[in-house]
Parts: structure tokens; sequence; C-alpha cells
């Protein structure tokens, strides 16, 4: 009985105390003691929350740094292909212009083997073919070296192979049956050569 009656004394010493204490002098007697120990997780949980919130922050800096450099690939890309277009866009047309310039080499071999031919017509034919092929080497066109030169797929097709006349010529070209063309560089028509073997 005694317990009993020491903590019914305490009891209302403390009820007769908080009448006369303010409010918050209550809140923290009634606060229980391990409110402390909970605020040490919630400020583990804030710096938790800051880990992920940094780690969202680089993932979200590492997607745009990659966005922004596939842009600038692109951008890049497009630009070189627009060049490279208008670099060889007039190679359609040009292609379809060789034959022509074709024609006009025979014309001029053949005047020269006819004697009867005027010697006018083959000056006006030559100074045609002449302006036709400076037209056409100002667009970017430039004929192929083939003669005496070593034989290289990348330039040449082969027609055919004949006995190298002599021992210097052989693996090289002999004769030439078809000019090839060099567009910027680019091949648009092999030259058909004859190689020496």
């Amino acid at each position: 009985m005694m317990r009993k009656s020491k903590t019914e004394e305490k009891d209302k010493v403390n009820s007769a105390s908080a009448k006369d204490k303010p409010h918050e002098e209550i809140a923290e007697k009634e606060l229980p003691e391990s409110s402390p120990v909970e605020e040490a997780p919630a400020a583990g949980a804030g710096t938790a929350q800051g880990i992920d919130a940094d780690n969202a922050y680089a993932e979200l800096n590492d997607r745009y740094l990659r966005l922004y450099s596939d842009f600038d690939n692109y951008r890049k890309r497009t630009l070189k292909e627009k060049i490279e277009h208008s670099k060889y866009a007039s190679g359609d047309i040009i292609i379809k212009l060789l034959p022509v310039l074709d024609d006009f080499e025979r014309a001029i071999r053949a005047c020269d083997v006819a004697s009867d031919a005027g010697q006018a017509v083959k000056d006006g034919m030559v100074l045609i073919f002449n302006k036709f092929l400076s037209i056409l080497n100002q667009q970017g066109l430039e004929q192929m070296r083939t003669a005496g030169e070593t034989f290289d797929t990348d330039f040449h097709e082969a027609v055919t192979r004949i006995p190298a006349p002599t021992p210097e010529l052989q693996g090289k070209i002999v004769d030439e049956v078809e000019k090839g063309y060099l567009l910027n560089g680019k091949v648009i028509r092999y030259a058909r050569v004859v190689v020496g073997s």
C-alpha cells in the first residue's frame, strides 16, 4: 500500500503543479522520452533523400549530355550530307553527257583520218569540244590518266589482257578503249583499258 500512496501523491502533486505551470512544461513531461531517438532516423532519411536527389540529378545530367552530343553529331552529319549532295548533284547530268564527249573525240579522230574533210570543219569541232570540256571541268569533271599507268581496279576496268610489247609494260595499261572520269575526286566512270601481261 505504501507504494500506491507514493504514486498517488506524485500524481496529485503533478496535477496541482500542472495548473500553476505554463503549457510548455507540461508538453515536455507528456512527450515520451523516445522522441529524440525518432529524430535521428528522420535526419538519416533526409540524407538518404539527398543521396537519391543527387543520383537523380546525375542521371538527368548524363541523359542531357548524351542527348546534346547525339544532336550535335546529327547536325554535323546532315551538314556533311548536304555539302556532299550539292557537290555531286550535277553528277547524273554529267554522266549522261559523257557519251557526247566521246562522240566529239571520235569525230575529231575521224577528221584526221579522212583527207577530204575540210580543215575548217575539224577546227570548229575541236573548238566546240574544248569549250564543252572546259565547262564540264568547271563543274568538277576530270579525265583519268591511263596510258602507261599501273592497272588499278579502283579506277580501271580491264577489257582484255594482251602480251606486253615491252617488259616495262607488264601489269600496266597498254591501250585505252574508253576514257574514265572523276567528278570532284570520285569515280563516275571507270576507264576501260587493255592491260599488258
